[in-house]
């Protein structure tokens, strides 16, 4: 038990310097930032209650709106994400095996867990991007941020996910 929290410590700790010291100063063409913490909320086992992964979500949000200095974005994107991520990893989970998994190839299966991760990132970057551009006026761009952000941060996590197995 404990041996959880500490891992868990410690990737929220890494994850947060990755991304506030390297990812975001990465704008490729000027449209597309990964946003790898998102896979820390993404990761949790589905035990897990959802005031705690509500909490993780804020706290993890707000740590990076600091170092950031975005006021809430993260926070707000990143709790959306946590709000509705246990009734689509319900959704595309096995009905028998729901009890305690942790999202991965291997539990869900590839295809479920690509567009469990897809559905997941499309929801926090679209809050994420339409509270940090505040304006429908560009709405070409706004969607070509969404999708080019989303697509290399599933790749991001994608890698890591293979570099873990």
């Amino acid at each position: 038990m404990i041996i959880n929290y500490i891992y868990r410590i410690l990737l929220f700790v890494g994850l947060v310097l990755l991304q506030v010291l390297i990812l975001n100063n990465i704008h490729l063409a000027g449209y597309a930032t990964p946003f790898l913490y998102t896979y820390f909320i993404l990761k949790f086992p589905s035990s897990v209650s959802r005031n705690e992964l509500l909490l993780w979500a804020f706290f993890l949000g707000l740590i990076i709106d600091i170092f950031s200095n975005t006021p809430g974005i993260n926070a707000s994107a990143t709790v959306l994400m946590a709000f509705v991520r246990p009734p689509l990893l319900t959704l595309f989970t096995p009905r028998d095996s729901f009890d305690n998994i942790v999202p991965s190839f291997k539990t869900i299966g590839n295809f479920s867990f690509i567009k469990y991760l897809l559905i997941c990132l499309l929801i926090h970057h679209g809050a994420l991007l339409t509270i940090e551009f505040f304006s429908f006026a560009d709405i070409g761009s706004l969607i070509l941020r969404i999708a080019s952000s989303t697509l290399l941060t599933l790749s991001c996590i994608l890698a890591f996910e293979g570099v873990k197995k």
